[in-house]
């Protein structure tokens, strides 16, 4: 039996896997959340895993406030990156799985193609930065059997996302303006989760490998706004603006479509569109 340390359980992706049936693959969950444990406290961490006997970690934990990012760097870097490093000694010390969960926002967002692993990042923003410098802790430290995978524009039912905001909205607004000129793949948290665990029990590399993963399809978030509101039948007016228009304190990537080939061709991953999986959830 393994013992599966699944941290950030009480946010979207954390809250996906906790509905995976609990007998899957042999494999016995423990859902953290921040109340539960500092991931930022190296030797609270390094207790945790040995106490519990586990074998794989899932970081799901982030800082993703992303404009609240701009004026709490410490925090957003003392999750996004000082507990990914972490996580990352830990499991290189004592021979165990990492899958850590990283964001499309580690580029700029003037690729005019979607982004490959091997592309140059260069976030924008602090939320951007702190994600990445995970990322590269991570890789520096370079646990084996461990990976990355980054994703983007994620929902699902639970917690605060697009879509859940988009549906409060509509509750008591007949027009909601959404910006028309960032370009990106939603992505279904619970696709991302069984797509972890179909990868989970494959996972065999002596350095850290990275991953692209989102729906397959491409969007603005005005596209999927529309798509939300003729999927529910609300007669709901969708105003495009650009991004000069809401001006946020983060500034965001203007297209940050993932390439996907690489986890499907070597995990063999099957990818439903954006706006099935959509469907699925708003059904």
């Amino acid at each position: 039996m393994n013992n599966i340390l699944v941290t950030g359980g009480n946010g979207q992706l954390g809250s996906e896997l906790r509905e995976i049936p609990p007998n899957y693959l042999d494999y016995n969950f423990l859902f953290t959340d921040v109340k539960d444990l500092d991931i930022t406290n190296h030797s609270a961490v390094a207790a945790f895993i040995e106490s519990n006997n586990i074998t794989i970690i899932i970081n799901c934990a982030a800082y993703t406030a992303v404009d609240k990012a701009e004026e709490q760097k410490d925090v957003a870097n003392a999750i996004n990156h000082l507990a990914v490093a972490n996580f990352a000694q830990i499991a290189k010390d004592k021979n165990i799985k990492l899958i850590h969960i990283s964001t499309d926002y580690v580029f700029d967002g003037t690729n005019h193609k979607p982004y490959l692993e091997t592309d140059t990042p260069n976030p924008k923003s602090v939320y951007g930065k702190t994600k990445l410098d995970g990322e590269l802790a991570m890789q520096q430290i370079n646990p084996a059997n461990s990976i990355i995978i980054r994703t983007s524009w994620v929902y699902s039912k639970f917690g605060n996302n697009f879509v859940n905001t988009m549906l409060r909205l509509a509750e008591t607004r007949d027009e909601i303006s959404v910006v028309v000129d960032q370009i990106g793949s939603p992505t279904n948290a619970a696709d991302l989760a069984k797509v972890i665990l179909t990868v989970l029990p494959q996972i065999k590399n002596e350095t850290v490998e990275l991953f692209h993963y989102s729906n397959e399809g491409v969007c603005s978030w005005y596209d999927l706004a529309n798509a939300i509101f003729e999927i529910k039948g609300q007669v709901i007016k969708v105003i495009p603006i650009d991004s000069t228009q809401y001006p946020t304190p983060a500034e965001r990537p203007f297209y940050s479509v993932l390439n996907k080939s690489r986890i499907k061709q070597l995990y063999n991953t099957k990818i439903p569109h954006w706006r099935k999986s959509l469907i699925k959830i708003l059904n």
